[in-house]
């Protein structure tokens, strides 16, 4: 998402804790700085997307926090955290005068690296307009959720419980086929063409079935997300039985060791309980 912004008309002002995450930014004109309230000293709209609930709140209110920045006015937060979390950041930043917009984003990887990313946005409708030169670059369409933070967090997490599920159902559906003998690459034809097509199933695992299992996201972040929906759903006294039968499955893959594997190696976990491999003719 930060190399769309890079080169534009503007300067682009960046910080990872991983120094090296930061060097083909500064290489393209990019400003690296050693913490986030260095970025918000600098930058008037400041950009967050982060892997938890602790980092984010350490990132908007710990010692080196952009709440502490001289020059940030709107914080825009990328981060999957809950609609609790993000209510709790935009309340304390205001009282700083800082305006904070709930963006969480959804596509994968390879869409944010295509500029095809949905944009979700909830806050301010002046913070949004504030913002938005810069969203379109990072995305393809801003689907706006509500004048207030949290409402995107809601939005963002009902389709990744979505996605989750869909892609242990189609993990399973796809090792049933191949332990009949079902070419593995006419599977994903047929899915692709009928009524069980899905992202899961036509994208993600498209690509684990050809032996690539590099979409781009770990296993601990969907385990993280589908236990943090269903804490939201249990909030809104939402029962989720079939959901909640996903989430036993991506966290007893992360409790086996798979936490920091790609979250298509799911795929990998449901063939090995079953004694089969689903591999197409490129792997």
């Amino acid at each position: 998402m930060a190399e769309r912004l890079l080169g534009q008309s503007y300067r682009l002002h960046v910080f990872d804790p991983a120094p090296a995450a930061m060097e083909r930014f500064t290489a393209g004109g990019a400003v690296a700085h050693a913490s986030a309230r260095a970025v918000a000293d600098a930058a008037s709209i400041v950009f967050a997307c982060l892997p938890g609930r602790e980092i984010s709140l350490a990132t908007a209110f710990g010692p080196d926090g952009v709440e502490h920045g001289s020059a940030i006015r709107v914080y825009v937060e990328m981060s999957t955290m809950g609609k609790d979390t993000i209510e709790q950041i935009a309340k304390a930043l205001l009282e700083k005068g800082i305006e904070t917009l709930d963006a969480p984003i959804t596509g994968g990887p390879p869409a944010a690296r295509a500029g095809t990313l949905a944009m979700l946005v909830s806050g301010a409708p002046a913070a949004v307009e504030i913002a938005r030169p810069l969203l379109v670059r990072i995305g393809k369409d801003i689907y706006p959720m509500g004048d207030r933070p949290g409402l995107a967090q809601i939005m963002k997490i009902v389709n990744n419980l979505i996605m989750a599920a869909n892609t242990i159902v189609s993990s399973e559906g796809l090792v049933m086929g191949a332990k009949a003998g079902l070419d593995a690459d006419m599977m994903m034809r047929v899915l692709k063409a009928g009524s069980g097509q899905s992202f899961a199933g036509c994208e993600v695992l498209r690509r684990a079935v050809a032996g690539a299992f590099d979409f781009g996201a770990a296993l601990s972040i969907l385990d993280k997300d589908v236990t943090l929906g269903l804490r939201e759903a249990a909030l809104l006294k939402i029962d989720m039985p079939v959901i909640d039968q996903a989430r036993q499955v991506w966290h007893a893959a992360y409790e086996a060791g798979h936490g920091s594997e790609d979250f298509s190696a799911i795929l990998k976990v449901i063939e090995e309980k079953n004694s089969t491999l689903v591999r197409g003719q490129a792997a």
